[in-house]
């Protein structure tokens, strides 16, 4: 089978396209034909050794997002047939992931009716952080929420949960991403000057509760890592009036600073099927903004590491 993998770490660059064996299910694990894999920022710093020393040696794979048709079973699995649509999380623990022809998982639901391969590859990892963040946050419906970087996947899912939740949801995102997040609900204005005004005239008042979910870039930042105590967080602050009050998933130095709440999820994935009823219902959807054939690995790293990708990018099969 065709699988993307690479031998040694660096920049995108090193990831290559190679003809590998199909991996053979184990216990409690499915095999599935890869139809679509979602890109995440973590993936190139995957790439570039984060968690180097606590994977298995070179070479790998990448890819954490896949859906696709069930393969084949392995030992007691049940629940789930050969030829069923599923979506979920791929293990990084092999030589191959979920940017594959095939790959194995141990977390999976079904793919729902009129759900998309390529919108159920996009789901499991923005829906798996904004969830977690929306409650480490304890936003309370009827509360006033500012998403930061709602035109981000996890920004547009914690928006999307947000107001299923019942709550009032003020949105920051750039131009491409405005209406759409208008339309299901959000209050939206831009980044850049006059950003914390046009926030407070929306929210008619001291915002309540705000998430910052803007991308990294690729570069995930941890709390012994040197940074700024800059970007989006002192305005947050402002608009709430208490560091306790906003939560970053990225920005973790500036918060350590700062004062704020971090996210630092350990990804379980024991909602899948929750997420795959929300997606069903057409209330959990993360905006696919491009896909690409295996072997555009590299035109598809370039512009997610342009942090204006303007929604998910997934590869297809």
């Amino acid at each position: 089978m065709k699988a993307l993998q690479f031998d040694r770490f660096g920049s995108p660059d090193v990831i290559v396209v190679r003809e590998v064996p199909k991996p053979e299910p184990g216990p409690g694990q499915i095999r599935v034909a890869v139809r679509a894999c979602g890109l995440t920022p973590g993936d190139w710093a995957l790439v570039d050794g984060l968690f180097a020393d606590q994977l298995p040696p070179l070479p790998r794979g990448l890819g954490t997002e896949v859906a696709g048709v069930v393969d084949a079973l392995g030992e007691g699995v049940t629940g789930v047939g050969v030829g069923d649509r599923v979506f979920g999380p791929a293990p990084l623990d092999g030589p191959t992931a979920g940017a594959a022809e095939y790959a194995l998982m141990t977390a999976w639901a079904h793919t729902p009716e009129g759900v998309t391969a390529e919108q159920a590859a996009a789901l499991p990892m923005a829906a798996e952080t904004a969830w977690h963040a929306l409650d480490d946050l304890g936003v309370q419906p009827g509360e006033s929420l500012l998403v930061h970087g709602a035109g981000s996947t996890v920004g547009e899912a914690a928006v999307r949960l947000a107001l299923h939740r019942g709550v009032r949801v003020i949105a920051t995102a750039g131009p491409a991403r405005a209406a759409a997040l208008e339309k299901i609900g959000a209050r939206v204005t831009g980044y850049g000057d006059g950003m914390a005004e046009r926030v407070g005239a929306l929210a008619a008042g001291r915002v309540d509760r705000a998430l910052d979910a803007a991308p990294t870039g690729g570069r995930i930042d941890r709390a012994d890592q040197a940074s700024p105590a800059g970007g989006a967080l002192p305005t947050l602050i402002g608009l709430t009036g208490d560091p306790d009050r906003v939560l970053t998933i990225s920005d973790f130095a500036a918060a350590a600073e700062l004062g704020t709440r971090i996210t630092q999820i350990e990804m379980r994935y024991d909602r899948m099927t929750e997420f795959a009823r929300l997606a069903g219902e057409g209330v959990l959807a993360v905006s696919v903004a491009r896909t690409y054939p295996l072997d555009q690995i590299h035109d598809a790293a370039k512009l997610s590491q342009s942090r204006r990708p303007g929604g998910k990018l997934v590869l297809v099969l």
